[in-house]
């Protein structure tokens, strides 16, 4: 597998993941959301959303850079702000070719310093980032009395050996829409 298609996945898994988290953020009971816990896990969903959107801003592939930090997001806002990102993010992947992964990028920090990384630095920090943020919202939730989502890589990408679980296999099903008992 050439490592732009490693990538292509790792995005694949993070929608997904995203999708779980969003839903496990929607299941949180009303009267905890109004925790300050609560929305910082809201506003860590939102920043993984514009850290993805930064780069494409300066990969120059967006026009319009995103507020690296947002505050006060409402859950009602997460769905479009992710639909966006992943939007574009697909689009992104895509075309990338392997060639592209080993161009340098320069850029300017937020802190002001000039940097350079490469774009195979840069979307391998882009999965850990995300990666990171997800831990810290399912702690969020956790600490609230909520259930986090399980967003685990190998729940993801782990296929099911359905004969040992006494099932007949179902080769059309992709291995994380399987139930976890037949």
């Amino acid at each position: 597998m050439q490592q732009v298609e490693s990538y292509r996945r790792w995005f694949e898994y993070e929608k997904d993941s995203h999708a779980r988290t969003l839903a496990s953020l929607n299941a949180t009971n009303a009267e905890l959301r109004s925790s300050l816990r609560f929305q910082k896990a809201l506003d860590l969903m939102a920043h993984i959303v514009a850290a993805r959107m930064m780069w494409l801003y300066r990969f120059g592939v967006s026009k319009q850079n995103a507020e690296l930090f947002p505050k006060h997001v409402a859950l009602t806002d997460l769905p479009a702000l992710l639909e966006g990102m992943q939007r574009a993010w697909s689009s992104y992947l895509s075309e990338l070719h392997e060639e592209e992964l080993a161009r340098v990028l320069e850029y300017q920090s937020y802190e002001g310093p000039r940097f350079r990384s490469t774009i195979e630095d840069i979307l391998t920090q882009l999965s850990g980032h995300s990666w990171y943020h997800r831990g810290q919202i399912a702690l969020l939730l956790r600490s609230i009395g909520a259930e986090p989502a399980v967003t685990d890589f190998v729940f993801w990408s782990r296929e099911p050996v359905a004969e040992s679980w006494g099932c007949s296999p179902q080769p059309k099903a992709r291995p994380q829409d399987l139930p976890w008992r037949c």
